[in-house]
């Protein structure tokens, strides 16, 4: 008989999945958010709606040569985390009182989005050096996780075994 993944793997294992439409050529990130077991909604990162991806146009970001984690605001995609939390705007779904499972830790940017739509738990699975970030969740009260990392080289959170 197998056994039946936990609730953090499962969702963990649909971030994963989600990570893959990514269109980045950098990084493929995935965002799943949940509340009482339910997939309220999922987002990745890349170009916004309707436009090219960046396997078409290359990478801004690559072609002016700007270091990962610097200048986000320099670049043609959305992240997962904001992709997701506008999904569930745009489809009328409240995300309040909702975990966020990441295939990475939030940046800044979306620390901010999260503490203010009123996601409670982030759940990462792997680390993202965005100690500012860190630090607003902390301040905003938003539990963060980092999923089956044992949270070696990590920037804040409590760990979790998978």
């Amino acid at each position: 008989m197998t056994t039946r993944p936990s609730w953090d793997e499962y969702f963990a294992q649909i971030t994963r999945q989600v990570a893959m439409r990514s269109t980045c050529l950098r990084r493929q990130v995935g965002a799943v958010i949940v509340k009482d077991k339910r997939i309220l909604s999922t987002g990745y990162n890349g170009a916004p709606s309707g436009f090219p991806h960046c396997a078409e146009t290359g990478c801004l970001r690559e072609q002016l040569r700007i270091p990962s984690g610097e200048r986000q605001e320099i670049c043609r995609g959305l992240h997962a985390e904001q992709n997701a939390i506008i999904q569930a705007a745009l489809h009328g779904v409240s995300v309040a009182g909702s975990d966020i499972y990441t295939t990475h830790q939030p940046c800044i940017t979306c620390a901010k989005m999260i503490i203010n739509a009123g996601i409670r738990r982030v759940i990462s699975l792997e680390c993202y050096p965005d100690q500012l970030a860190q630090s607003f969740l902390e301040q905003a009260g938003v539990e963060v996780v980092l999923y089956g990392h044992g949270g070696s080289g990590c920037i804040g959170g409590t760990s979790s075994g998978q």
